[in-house]
């Protein structure tokens, strides 16, 4: 099977995940900019949060594109992935309603854990589906970004909970930063 029907699918549900987490913010208490200062916070996290899932979907996209064909295992892989963000409203709504608290604040980054696993697994699966010759396994190459952001991902659980909440935060800010460095892997292969 070709890749296109599971990028439309994944394109539907990311933008559905990023549709729910705008809706679940509160709407400001007054009509002067004064009312927005306390929402700061959980529009912090939200923006963060979307950063998170458009690193997720960007990277998905250049992917998929080197991809020649899908089977059962890709599409397992990816809606494992698409589990795991369409998590992140949930997590960003827990933030909000109790603060950067630890539990909460390490749920997200368990949240980022397990979608960044599903993305390794799609990339694993992707590249077994192609088998010689794979476009996505000459593109991967070692990986150091996204083993380096999966292993922060997990450090970050246990800072939230035993160190602080806010080492956490910053440890997700570091990733989210980490991939705005352009990542020219796909380009350079055709």
């Amino acid at each position: 099977m070709k890749p296109e029907r599971m990028t439309a699918f994944t394109n539907g549900v990311i933008a559905i995940i990023i549709t729910i987490m705008v809706l679940a913010l509160p709407v400001p208490r007054g009509p002067s900019l004064s009312a927005i200062e306390p929402m700061l916070p959980i529009f912090g996290a939200y923006a963060l949060s979307f950063v998170n899932v458009a690193i997720f979907w960007v990277n998905h996209h250049h992917m998929v594109q080197r991809a020649r064909k899908v089977d059962g295992h890709v599409l397992w892989a990816n809606n494992f992935l698409l589990f795991w963000l369409s998590m992140v409203p949930f997590v960003i709504r827990w933030v909000g309603e109790q603060g950067f608290q630890r539990v909460p604040i390490a749920a997200y980054g368990v949240t980022l854990t397990m979608a960044a696993l599903g993305y390794s697994w799609l990339e694993y699966a992707l590249i077994r589906a192609d088998g010689e010759g794979s476009k996505v396994k000459e593109a991967v190459g070692t990986d150091i970004k996204g083993h380096a952001s999966l292993l922060l991902y997990m450090v970050s659980i246990p800072a939230a909970l035993f160190i602080s909440p806010m080492v956490a935060v910053a440890i997700y800010i570091l990733i989210a930063l980490l991939w705005f460095i352009p990542d020219q892997r796909y380009e350079r292969v055709e």
